[in-house]
């Protein structure tokens, strides 16, 4: 198993965050719930710990706190602002309110010992704080290693038990050389291996796969996105011929993506592909139906059962391939090795319906999007594919608010395809773009327009675009006003039944970034 750290989330805002610098560190981590079951966590063989921050006080009833297994495991242990503070309460220090709170940027000064100054922080300076509490005394054992105008104590460390604590945030931008923080205390205090490369992946998952299936034959759902593709490419390379490719044209697509997906596959990945053309079955089956997650429902019924005849046709294979990432595992439930996952409906192929006939293989569970896109490019998959536009599985349904019909479908797709046009030329789409993901939403809303001389009461769309590194925060990207202009004026002069365009300027949180 390849080495790694276990990160104990306690409720902060960039637990996920600290999760992205450790593995952009090419270091291999998870992330678990403060308090997951030991054997949840040492389930992949730790190397040390790292504690979250989180919104509580450490001495307030209920608070969470480090579980007993963690200090008595002997392993490095870096906490984060609260994680610093939960360590300092559970060792005997002591921690306190602050009299003023410290939020945003900060200088820490840092303090020698023996003359040197530690290597875990000799590259800071400037760093982000976020708290209201503060240490005032700390625990037997360990030595001041940092100060800022309000914490007298903005870094400690105890060497013997290589246990570490930081006021500040390393994991945000805002602290510039944080992730070196990081790199320091995984590779030079934890001995872990910086072997997180997309080969290793690749090897690992090939292996996992493997063992999984052995010598049965594999089904494959694939939809396009760069999930999907990838997690097909993966299980090709582990079993070949094994796997069938399936792609199902449920009426739901973007424009010409039926024919892009299937002249793609066939001609990079050389696996066995059926297409389906189920249009007419899934719009007939949305007929009235209104509410988000019924929709999806739907649709993800829809979808199995058809894999349940492909299976059929071809030997009823056991196993079913899933494009889950690791944002889907994380805001869904916390991961766990040791029992089956809840799968957030929005994601992949929708709500999967319980008495599905399927094992799920998922390749790509641990992977964040922007691991996923490195194997893609490793594996050889061409950049339309590694690069393609995130595409929910429930498809158009999740776009188009209120009931889903052929009409509303195609007054969507055609708006969606000026968007993606109108972006791709001016070059905020594709790899190295600023823009990570956009797309057109259809509104259940009419408003009054005039064109030409004539009164109009049309529905209305909103552009959603948005700049993330892990799909699991996101702003909303600052496109070009000009560059609005022309594509709002494009919808409502070329799309039937559009007389209105809005911009959605929502970050994740508090929104998501799909509207249904």
């Amino acid at each position: 198993m390849t080495d790694s750290l276990a990160i104990l989330d306690f409720g902060s805002q960039y637990a996920q965050l600290i999760a992205r610098r450790v593995r952009e560190a090419q270091i291999y981590c998870e992330l678990f719930p403060w308090d997951a079951p030991p054997e949840q966590i040492l389930s992949i063989q730790p190397k040390g710990f790292i504690l979250s921050g989180g919104p509580r006080s450490v001495y307030e009833e209920g608070a969470p706190f480090i579980q007993k297994f963690i200090l008595e495991s002997g392993l490095p242990i870096l906490g984060i602002c609260y994680g610093m503070q939960a360590l300092t309460h559970a060792l005997g220090g002591q921690v306190d309110p602050s009299a003023q709170r410290e939020y945003g940027p900060a200088e820490i000064e840092l303090i020698s010992q023996g003359g040197m100054t530690p290597p875990l922080l000799e590259k800071l300076s400037r760093v982000w704080m976020s708290h209201g509490d503060r240490i005032t005394r700390m625990p037997d054992g360990f030595a001041a290693l940092a100060k800022s105008g309000n914490s007298p104590f903005a870094a400690m460390g105890d060497f013997q038990r290589n246990y570490f604590g930081v006021q500040f945030h390393p994991e945000v931008h805002h602290t510039p050389n944080g992730i070196e923080l990081l790199r320091h205390f995984a590779t030079d205090i934890c001995r872990v291996q910086a072997d997180w490369t997309p080969a290793s992946i690749i090897e690992e998952a090939v292996t996992r796969v493997r063992a999984q299936v052995g010598g049965a034959r594999v089904l494959a759902a694939v939809s396009g996105g760069v999930d999907s593709s990838v997690a097909a490419a993966l299980v090709h390379k582990a079993i070949g011929d094994q796997l069938i490719c399936v792609f199902v044209d449920t009426g739901l697509l973007r424009k010409n993506e039926g024919e892009q997906v299937a002249s793609a596959f066939r001609e990079h990945l050389h696996s066995e592909l059926i297409a389906v053309d189920a249009a007419d079955d899934f719009l007939d089956a949305l007929k009235g139906v209104e509410e988000p997650e019924q929709k999806r429902r739907i649709v993800g019924e829809k979808f199995i059962r058809i894999f349940e005849q492909q299976a059929k046709q071809v030997g009823q294979p056991k196993f079913l391939v899933q494009g889950t990432i690791y944002p889907d595992v994380v805001e869904s439930s916390a991961p766990d090795r040791s029992k089956a996952q809840k799968i957030k409906s929005h994601h992949n192929v929708g709500g999967l319906p319980e008495d599905m006939q399927f094992e799920l293989v998922e390749p790509l569970r641990y992977l964040f999007k922007d691991e996923v896109r490195a194997v893609g490019e490793a594996l050889g998959l061409p950049e339309s594919l590694v690069w393609r536009q995130p595409f929910p599985g429930p498809g158009l349904t999740v776009r188009c608010l209120g009931e889903v019909t052929r009409e509303r479908v195609e007054r969507l797709r055609a708006a969606d395809a000026i968007l993606i046009e109108e972006l791709s030329k001016a070059g905020f789409l594709g790899k190295g773009a600023d823009t990570s993901q956009a797309f057109v939403v259809l509104l259940p809303v009419r408003s009054v327009g005039v064109m030409g001389d004539q009164r109009t009461y049309q529905e209305a769309a909103a552009i959603r675009a948005v700049t993330t590194e892990d799909f699991m925060t996101a702003d909303w990207a600052r496109l070009p006003h000009d560059l609005l202009a022309r594509v709002a004026n494009r919808i409502v002069n070329e799309v039937d039944g559009i007389n209105r365009v809005v911009y959605d300027i929502t970050s994740k949180p508090p929104a998501t970034i799909e509207w249904e």
